[in-house]
């Protein structure tokens, strides 16, 4: 298996749970001077008794994509999961202001990069496999400062649907869609206390997401427990609304 690397200590704990139902993972980072990161990634990873391979890629990085494949199947000669997280949030403009710079980055990175990947990697993954797709719970209700980046996340959840029907029956594809979680994309709202307090309020347990909690929805939905779920978004969001 091997998924998009987008915050370190996120995708660790992803590992660790896919560690219950693989032992060989490949993670990837999307910057060339960060394979430091990379590098602490794999050896803990390692000291657990997982077999890992990291790999230092850009995901909107054409070249990047295909050595990410070739390497991946030259050591594991398969794949059997994908997990999609890579995502950017260049602007926090409103949409009608927003520069077209800002949305060609949003939409390269967190929309066709992710589709070019699956398609790099679609004839290798095996009979079983699954896909994941990170979208977020923004992409249910935009939110004024996340708009764009919300719209992107939505786009997700009929890409799930599209590609379920492509690869069926012998894959499965399905997507997460996070409630909020300290990220760096998130940051602006923990350096705010009462934004912090507010976003809070809108969940329904009453706290914040954790790494943990995204971790194990993304184990459940690779694994034989959700064998018969495909093209299916699944909210963990603390019971934040979760209707278009």
């Amino acid at each position: 298996m091997f998924f998009t690397w987008w915050k370190r200590v996120l995708k660790v704990i992803f590992c660790a749970q896919f560690f219950l139902i693989s032992l060989f993972v490949v993670i990837l980072h999307p910057s060339l001077c960060l394979q430091n990161n990379v590098d602490e990634a794999v050896e803990k990873l390692k000291a657990e008794g997982i077999t890992v391979l990291g790999i230092p890629c850009h995901v909107g990085n054409g070249e990047h994509r295909r050595n990410l494949i070739k390497s991946t199947i030259d050591r594991f000669g398969r794949l059997d999961i994908l997990v999609s997280n890579a995502a950017v949030s260049p602007s926090i403009d409103p949409i009608l202001n927003m520069s077209e710079a800002a949305m060609d980055k949003l939409w390269d990175i967190n929309i066709k990069s992710g589709i070019l990947l699956i398609q790099e990697a679609a004839s290798h993954l095996a009979d079983g496999g699954s896909v994941i797709l990170i979208s977020s719970i923004a992409g249910f209700n935009p939110q004024r400062t996340l708009a764009m980046y919300g719209v992107t996340k939505t786009a997700l959840f009929g890409l799930t649907k599209a590609l379920a029907a492509e690869l069926a029956p012998n894959v499965r594809v399905n997507c997460v869609a996070p409630g909020f979680v300290h990220t760096h994309l998130s940051d602006f709202i923990f350096q705010h206390e009462d934004t912090k307090e507010e976003v809070k309020s809108q969940t329904l347990l009453d706290r914040f997401g954790s790494a943990d909690d995204m971790a194990a929805a993304v184990a459940f939905l690779v694994s034989n427990d959700a064998a018969y779920i495909t093209g299916e978004v699944l909210p963990v969001s603390g019971g934040m609304p979760s209707r278009l």
